[in-house]
């Protein structure tokens, strides 16, 4: 065991607490969490900074507003219902189209409004909230994902999450959809992390459950060599998340619609470190560069140049 410890800290692998004390704690002001735990105000944030987002068809806090529930879920191309404090996709409502009687949802399941309704009510309670405390439900444009993705995705979206350091992208991976996940693009529930080359943003290595893979668990389609499309432009809407969040240590995640390109769908003040196991490469040691090399970077842009050349 002691090993093991040791063979991760010379390949710069950081844990749970050196994350926790040295980045989250250390770089992220309690006052500014609000900012990306709650998602309709991170849309404000990111719509003010020229970040592009999934549209907001209307939101939900109380009884009051369940009334205007026809007219917010009145699309035909379908829409998402999502908890405005939730986190790790739980409660989220993703619906394809309308049916007689009710909605077809993107797992292929019937709901109708009564159940629809039920499932707000749980929102609003706090059962997906963080904290368990009172919510509100955020009723907002269903991505269509970009096919580039088509061959190593099962039926869910696909996203990029890109972790940033005081304004510098320093890591990103794709997290694509798995049967085990019943297509949502989660890792802890089967979902498939890809790494991705910070320069190009072309995939290279993937895991599944922490374990190394080389192709998708359901398609067989090889996961290294793709070419993520808007590279330069994930890149920027990263760099920005920091001047929008005052946050020093941010996941953000964004997915690739095939007719608006980039949405950013949130952040996330606590992310991850599973993103080393799909990059095979310890954070530590790119933390430091860029924590360096940033210091007197003052634009986004300038920030994006120096996460490519971080290597």
């Amino acid at each position: 065991m002691l090993k093991t410890y040791q063979a991760l800290r010379r390949n710069g692998v950081i844990g749970i607490n050196e994350r926790n004390v040295r980045f989250v704690n250390a770089l992220n002001e309690r006052k500014f969490l609000i900012r990306v735990d709650d998602k309709e105000l991170t849309k404000e944030l990111a719509n003010a900074a020229d970040i592009p987002t999934p549209t907001l068809y209307g939101v939900i806090k109380n009884a009051r507003d369940m009334k205007r529930l026809p007219e917010f879920i009145g699309h035909a191309d379908g829409f998402v219902i999502k908890p405005a404090m939730g986190s790790q996709g739980k409660g989220i409502i993703v619906v394809e189209s309308p049916l007689k009687g009710g909605w077809r949802l993107a797992s292929g399941r019937r709901v109708d409004m009564e159940a629809m309704t039920y499932q707000i009510n749980n929102m609003l309670s706090g059962m997906y909230s963080l904290g368990g405390q009172p919510d509100k439900a955020l009723i907002e444009y269903r991505v269509k994902f970009d096919d580039v993705f088509g061959q190593v995705s099962y039926k869910g979206v696909p996203d990029i999450r890109v972790i940033v350091l005081k304004g510098v992208p320093v890591f990103a991976m794709l997290r694509l959809p798995t049967s085990e996940s019943d297509g949502k693009a989660n890792l802890h529930k089967g979902g498939v992390g890809v790494g991705l080359d910070l320069a190009t943003g072309i995939t290279q290595r993937a895991m599944q459950f922490d374990q190394l893979i080389d192709i998708h668990p359901d398609t067989a389609h090889p996961l290294e060599g793709i070419q993520t499309p808007y590279w330069d432009e994930i890149l920027l809407m990263a760099a920005k998340s920091y001047d929008v969040t005052g946050l020093g240590y941010v996941g953000v995640d964004v997915v690739l619609d095939r007719e608006r390109g980039p949405l950013l769908l949130e952040l996330n003040a606590r992310p991850g470190i599973s993103i080393q196991i799909a990059n095979r490469k310890g954070l530590r040691f790119v933390l430091d560069k860029a924590e360096a090399l940033g210091r007197n970077a003052k634009t986004p842009e300038e920030r994006v140049a120096i996460a490519k050349s971080l290597g």
